[in-house]
């Protein structure tokens, strides 16, 4: 599987379909490591460990696509943003938002957009086990609300073998995504750019791609993230 893998990168490569390619890199990557735990021979440790050497020089290319998601543009659901991102290698997940707070504030349901990105996680194809959340205090009569929403959150999240660590920052200000497969999603406005709805019973109040948006942009990156064995 490891060797179709990553014969199909180097394919994906060679046709300058880069996001694609550093996709299968890292698979193929993740499955060769999956070899090396499992084989007691040191002469073929090595030379997966030089092969996955290899993979790791080709698969760390300076990466980046930029979206820009318009004034009132709709499409840009949770799911449709993310999805090609999520592979199965992902089991952990890093947001940095610092306003992951109430969710009566007037242009804000950032708790709710939180519960609805951890929905998606749980719904795979990925098999996350850890989301790490670092975000701010509410200020105010509203820290009591955020604290316990994030720990209904946690709670229930449990109930599905996932694990929400939650950290607080006074002086976080950058909003950004990681995936433990190495990609890395910067968006303007963090999780929080979608407008208001009209009301409950509104088009697009549950379904987020039919939800219009407040302009943003969104920054892709891929980094080199390979565990040493």
């Amino acid at each position: 599987a490891g060797a179709e893998t990553v014969k199909r990168a180097v394919q994906l490569d060679a046709a300058s379909r880069f996001q694609e390619s550093l996709v299968c890199y890292q698979e193929g990557i993740d499955l060769l490591l999956q070899v090396v735990k499992a084989t007691t021979d040191e002469a073929k440790k090595h030379r997966y460990r030089q092969k996955i050497s290899e993979l790791t020089f080709l698969s760390d290319g300076k990466y980046h696509k930029q979206i820009r998601i318009e004034e009132n543009a709709t499409g840009f659901g949770y799911e449709k943003l993310f999805h090609e991102y999520l592979t199965e290698t992902v089991s952990e997940v890093w947001v940095e938002d610092p306003y992951i707070r109430q969710v009566h504030q007037a242009s804000r349901y950032s708790l709710y957009n939180f519960l609805r990105f951890c929905e998606m996680l749980v719904k795979g194809p990925c098999k996350v086990k850890t989301i790490h959340l670092l975000t701010s205090y509410d200020e105010g009569s509203g820290r009591s609300q955020q604290m316990s929403s994030l720990q209904e959150i946690k709670q229930s999240l449990s109930n599905y073998g996932v694990t929400l660590n939650i950290d607080f920052s006074s002086s976080i200000h950058d909003r950004e995504i990681r995936f433990n497969n190495g990609w890395m999603i910067k968006i303007g406005r963090g999780l929080d750019y979608f407008k208001k709805p009209r009301g409950p019973f509104s088009i697009g109040y549950c379904d987020l791609d039919l939800r219009p948006c407040r302009e943003t942009t969104v920054d892709v990156f891929h980094t080199k993230h390979t565990k040493q064995v």
